[in-house]
């Protein structure tokens, strides 16, 4: 087996969980986290409608179980874009099986088995993954390897069976040795190992650098989405943290989360803050800029920004690249300053339907407080992008004026 094709699968295994769909692969962790999103929008009927039944659990059964979902779909996948459809379930569960026992459950003496919850869900992507890989890696090692000869007369599926038990026995073991004789916890692994990268991300200065490598790398044209399995290995955590603080009647307080970017204040239009530009066009003297902005204001009121990242093109184009840098610089330090000095609530709800327009999900995640900011941050959004768009507005409109004499002459 090809070392570097492995790799290349692996990363679109990796690139699918983590709901990076160029490929048009719209499933395994958007889709849970959807329902979680829905759920969250529902429950907001609870302040309306008295005796309303708490749908919470519905959430802790879909989001909530993330790492056990990852841990079958990875190694699953593997196998599937390898064509080795046989194997791909057993691979699935495998995976899930592994991913079960490193959770270190505790062996009751009644002969029940006590879990932790948390692991099961956003906690465990990492080790879920590190599952699937292992799994898949395994799995694709013994691929060309059996205990029978070619020509031997036993039925397929025999083979094939007796073939299956040594790498899975292999895998189990190591997972039987890692938790039982050498009593290993990955997940507090992993956890001491995050924590100075969780704890840069949630300072200021963490939270201004995610927006702005972000912000950057759209503006050369590379699409954001190639840093969302680093995001989302922070964000993951942190939502579920607030959540869980504000389930004890504490305050959240982590900042950096996917729903303070996509559905609070930065995200405004798409990463970059676009949507004011787009407003801007509307208004342009150019003919060009003019149809540009009523051909991109409805995905941009929808955050979708790649038709007026590329079609503009703000990708490129220094005299649009410029504002866009500098507001991905400003707008973070506001938002930061505003919600750890406690002007608006800090999102503490799994919101990721990052499609809803910007003000409806901020009124969810953050309530009227946190509406008042967006107009502050609208507000400079659109004195940065202004100065910037007059001078590209005249620029396009002395080029047509330009081609319309050359027609005419």
């Amino acid at each position: 087996m090809d070392d570097g094709k492995i790799c290349a699968t692996l990363r679109d295994v990796y690139k699918q969980r983590m709901g990076i769909f160029h490929t048009g692969s719209h499933y395994g962790y958007p889709t849970y986290d959807f329902i979680g999103s829905i759920i969250t929008l529902i429950s907001i009927l609870k302040d309306f409608i008295p005796g309303m039944p708490d749908l919470t659990p519905i959430t802790t059964f879909s989001f909530g179980l993330l790492g056990m979902f990852i841990a079958f779909l990875t190694p699953y996948t593997v196998m599937q874009k390898k064509g080795r459809d046989k194997i791909k379930l057993i691979a699935g569960a495998t995976g899930l099986s592994l991913f079960l026992m490193l959770l270190k459950p505790v062996l009751n003496e009644d002969g029940t088995i006590t879990f932790i919850l948390e692991r099961f869900g956003p906690s465990g992507m990492i080790t879920a993954l590190l599952v699937g890989i292992v799994v898949a890696v395994v799995l694709n090692v013994f691929n060309n390897f059996s205990l029978f000869k070619k020509d031997s007369s036993l039925p397929e599926f025999i083979i094939d069976w007796f073939d299956f038990l040594v790498p899975i026995a292999i895998i189990l073991t190591m997972g039987w040795v890692l938790v039982y004789q050498l009593h290993f916890d990955i997940f507090e692994l992993i956890v001491s190992v995050f924590e100075p990268i969780n704890t840069v991300g949630q300072s200021l200065w963490g939270f201004l650098l995610f927006n702005l490598i972000g912000v950057v790398l759209y503006s050369f044209g590379v699409s954001p989405w190639v840093m969302m399995p680093i995001w989302y290995a922070i964000w993951i955590p942190a939502i579920e943290q607030n959540a869980a603080l504000v389930a004890q009647g504490l305050e959240p307080v982590n900042i950096n989360t996917f729903e303070t970017f996509f559905s609070g204040w930065l995200g405004v239009g798409g990463l970059g803050a676009t949507l004011p530009l787009v407003v801007w066009f509307l208004f342009a003297r150019s003919k060009k800029l003019k149809s540009i902005g009523r051909a991109t204001i409805v995905p941009s009121l929808f955050n979708i920004n790649e038709p007026v990242i590329y079609g503009a093109p703000i990708a490129f184009k220094p005299i649009l690249m410029v504002p866009m840098w500098i507001n991905g610089i400003i707008t973070p330090i506001i938002v930061y300053f505003a919600l750890d000095m406690g002007f608006a609530e800090i999102p503490s709800k799994v919101f990721q339907l990052w499609y809803t327009p910007i003000g409806i999900s901020t009124y969810i995640m953050s309530g009227l407080n946190g509406v008042i900011l967006l107009a502050l941050v609208l507000a400079i959004i659109f004195a940065v992008w202004y100065p910037f768009y007059k001078i590209y507005d005249a620029q396009e409109l002395k080029k047509e004026q330009e081609e319309a004499e050359l027609q005419q002459s």
